[in-house]
């Protein structure tokens, strides 16, 4: 299995690709080879400034002689003037990198932006904001650093590094315990150490699932906020809880409130308007 640093070099591999291809013509048409300068990243619109270390790799893998000078760095509160770094270097070099870079910042930033929003309407209470796997393909890790970045928590990173039983996975084996017990089995029998999530649709799915054992996590599927404080109370502290489904800035706080321990929120990496950056030369 690849690592994060591999799969972020295999992104930036891809990315170069389709924007690069055989030369930036138009840079090598316009600017001497020799030519050098110096570029600022400029905030232009108010958030969470998140993709600095990446925006770092970005440049030197186009040209590892730019000198960057960060003044911002990620999590911060940004406002439009701000300066998060400069570079300089071969003018050639900078140009070559902007759109890239740009893009991905612009990208996390957003989602880190977005993040701090959903978490600040949970001031004061114990629950953490989670991301879901609704990313952009390719982005899921620098997504998920920008969630964290944000403020919030990260869910499972894909279908390998946690067992979570969802309505469809129920009904396909057969109920909810059958699929539990088969979980719990296959971790055993492949000397995996997962946790299990149990997706649940009732109170009834919950007492079902508690009764199963060897259950880490329940999710409440699409539960009114009254249904969801009589769930906390059902569960009482024995696995960690988690509300999913419609859920919105406008009803959060709402859920925060019956003391669940996590909501998933897939508008985190799904709805995202990216943050206004621009790269100038100065």
């Amino acid at each position: 299995m690849k690592t994060t640093d591999q799969l972020i070099e295999d992104l930036l591999d891809l990315a170069f690709a389709e924007d690069i291809g055989d030369g930036d013509h138009t840079t090598l048409a316009t600017i001497p080879a020799d030519a050098m300068g110096r570029s600022k990243l400029l905030v232009k619109e108010e958030g969470i400034l998140a993709g600095v270390d990446i925006a770092k790799k970005v440049l030197h893998r186009i040209d590892p002689s730019i000198k960057i000078n960060v003044m911002i760095e990620d999590g911060a509160h940004v406002k439009p003037g701000d300066i998060a770094f400069t570079a300089e270097g071969p003018v050639r070099a900078l140009l070559t990198a902007e759109r890239t870079m740009l893009n991905i910042m612009q990208r996390m930033s957003g989602v880190a932006t977005m993040t701090a929003r959903y978490q600040d309407e949970l001031k004061g209470l114990h629950t953490k904001v989670l991301d879901t796997r609704k990313t952009t393909p390719g982005m899921r890790m620098l997504e998920k650093e920008a969630v964290r970045i944000g403020g919030g928590k990260n869910h499972r990173i894909g279908l390998f590094d946690m067992i979570l039983i969802k309505d469809n996975h129920e009904d396909f084996a057969g109920g909810l315990e059958k699929a539990v017990e088969r979980a719990k089995e296959y971790c055993r029998e492949n000397g995996k150490d997962l946790k299990i999530e149990v997706e649940c649709r009732s109170l009834e799915d919950i007492q079902r699932a508690l009764d199963c054992g060897g259950v880490d996590r329940i999710m409440f599927d699409n539960f009114t906020p009254e249904l969801t404080k009589e769930a906390v109370k059902l569960v009482g502290g024995r696995v960690e809880t988690e509300s999913s489904g419609g859920i919105t800035l406008d009803n959060l706080r709402a859920y925060g409130e019956t003391g669940v321990d996590f909501i998933s929120v897939g508008a985190l990496t799904h709805s995202v308007k990216g943050l206004d950056l621009s790269f100038k030369a100065f």
